[in-house]
Order: C-alpha cells, then sequence, then structure tokens
C-alpha cells in the first residue's frame, strides 16, 4: 500500500507541473490584460505629476484615482481608467482595470 500510495503522489506532482505557467506566458497573458481598452495611453504624460493635475481635466469615462495606501475595490472593469499615486502624491502609474 505504501508503494501504490507514492507512485499516487508522484503522479499528482507531476500532473501539477505540466499544468503550470512559464513566465513568458504569464508575461504575455498579463500583456493581453493591460490591452488600451480605456484609453490609458493617452493620459501617460500625467505619470510623474501630482494627483491635483487631474482635478480640472475632462475624461470621458469611468476614472479612478487611487491615492497612496488606500482601499480600492477588487473589481476588474477594462472600461476603467486608473491614477496610482504614490507616497508623495504623484502618479507612479496609468492603467486599465
Amino acid at each position: 500500500m505504501k508503494f501504490y500510495g507514492k507512485t499516487m503522489m508522484l503522479a499528482a506532482l507531476l500532473a501539477l507541473t505540466a499544468c503550470s505557467i512559464s513566465p513568458e506566458q504569464a508575461n504575455s497573458q498579463s500583456a493581453e490584460a493591460e490591452d488600451d481598452t480605456c484609453g490609458a495611453s493617452q493620459y501617460q504624460n500625467y505619470v510623474g505629476k501630482p494627483l491635483s493635475a487631474l482635478d480640472g481635466v475632462n475624461i470621458p469615462q469611468q476614472v479612478r484615482t487611487i491615492p497612496y495606501n488606500s482601499m480600492v475595490t477588487m473589481d476588474f472593469n477594462l472600461k476603467r481608467l486608473n491614477f496610482l499615486g504614490d507616497s508623495e502624491d504623484k502618479i507612479i502609474r496609468v492603467y486599465c482595470g
């Protein structure tokens, strides 16, 4: 019985290893998820500016500004434009999600 159990564990381990994703596949999947569906590429010039620079800007789609260390919902919306701020209140990333 011990040999059978060890054999089954080894088979399960090999099966799980075959299902793993390589780093190249993970990068290509994340690139697909970050397609510019919200128009984030148009707002990349705001990176490095303070979050307050967005105050007078009229952006037609749904927008979320995320100050440093703030709580946000975990829903994923590719049509929403996100501006992520750092501890110095500067925009460090503009992305869809």
